[in-house]
């Protein structure tokens, strides 16, 4: 894919998921459970985000970081099939390609057994600065997660691409106890949406209401702050140019849960077509809503997420409540 055609470039996590299907219960000591699949995906942030974008009919690259190994085969023939570049793909000279185990027990939240992998190996000089510089959006997956990415490096990546003309929007992955506030205080006036969900923004601000959430990342500069809150929808905070802030929460639509794993991604992905196509916040979380709730409805981080003219049928048979 040529750089000058490029819509969105995704930088971050890259994962091969093997997905355990709904189970009643997890397995006893020494019992063997048998399921009918194991199935193997491309996953992670910048993976699931770029495969769904592609699928909204985006024209996207992915850039990060695999093993020389058979999984690393694995992703970047994924990719391909699915409409996404992957000549921004490196190979760690010493680490495995990410891989991590997804456990589902019906009724519970899912279970992780991850191996970080080449992640780790990922850093802001791997990022080819002319493919981000041709794009519309740069989106930015999963920081806090991959540890060679410090915050001075991935906010002079995010400068760069404004400063070219290109939008930004950073999601964030793995927030502990141990992260705050100062771990955003360089990128998010170089970000013109930030996306993390409520957990994530509670630690992060070490706030518990998801309206001041969003404010407190605004205060720091990013245009637009949206806290995803699973069933109970979303929140959302815009920077006005007169200092007064917009505001929306977005209920959810009805959908029958089957995985919840790629819907973050997924919403993201919505949100980022409402910026390549100059939405106002409403469209664009409708929209956003729509695609990240159809995520949820299969097995796997993308193989539920609707196409275009899918999404826009469901929207217009279903009503998401907005209260501004």
């Amino acid at each position: 894919m040529e750089a000058s055609r490029l819509d969105v470039v995704c930088v971050g996590i890259l994962v091969a998921d093997i997905f355990v299907p709904p189970m009643d219960r997890l397995p006893l000591p020494g019992e063997l459970a048998r399921v009918n699949d194991l199935p193997l995906s491309t996953g992670g942030c910048a993976a699931n985000t770029g495969i769904d974008l592609a699928k909204l009919g985006a024209r996207v690259s992915v850039v990060g970081k695999v093993g020389n190994d058979a999984f690393a085969d694995f992703i970047r023939q994924d990719l391909k099939s699915k409409g996404v570049d992957v000549g921004g793909l490196r190979v760690s000279s010493d680490m495995p390609t990410s891989r991590t185990v997804i456990l589902t027990v019906i009724g519970d939240d899912r279970r992780y057994i991850h191996t970080v992998g080449a992640n780790s190996d990922l850093r802001v000089p791997d990022i080819n600065l002319d493919l981000v510089k041709q794009a519309k959006v740069l989106y930015v997956g999963g920081y806090l997660l991959f540890p060679g990415v410090d915050q001075a490096s991935l906010a002079d990546l995010l400068r760069y691409a404004k400063q070219n003309g290109v939008k930004t929007v950073l999601d964030v992955a793995g927030v502990n106890s141990d992260h705050n506030l100062d771990h955003l205080k360089e990128v998010l006036p170089f970000t013109d949406a930030f996306l993390p969900n409520y957990d994530e923004a509670k630690i992060l601000t070490q706030n518990d209401d998801p309206l001041r959430q969003a404010e407190i990342f605004v205060s720091l500069g990013a245009g637009t702050a949206v806290i995803t809150m699973g069933a109970l929808g979303v929140v959302a905070c815009q920077a006005g140019e007169d200092g007064v802030h917009k505001y929306l929460h977005a209920g959810v639509y009805p959908i029958h849960l089957i995985d919840p794993s790629g819907g973050g991604d997924a919403f993201d992905a919505g949100y980022i077509i409402g910026l390549l196509e100059d939405w106002d916040m409403e469209r664009s979380i409708t929209f956003a809503s729509a695609i990240g709730g159809s995520a949820c409805t299969k097995l796997g981080t993308t193989a539920g997420v609707f196409t275009r003219v899918e999404a826009e049928k469901f929207i217009a048979a279903n009503n998401l409540k907005l209260n501004a």
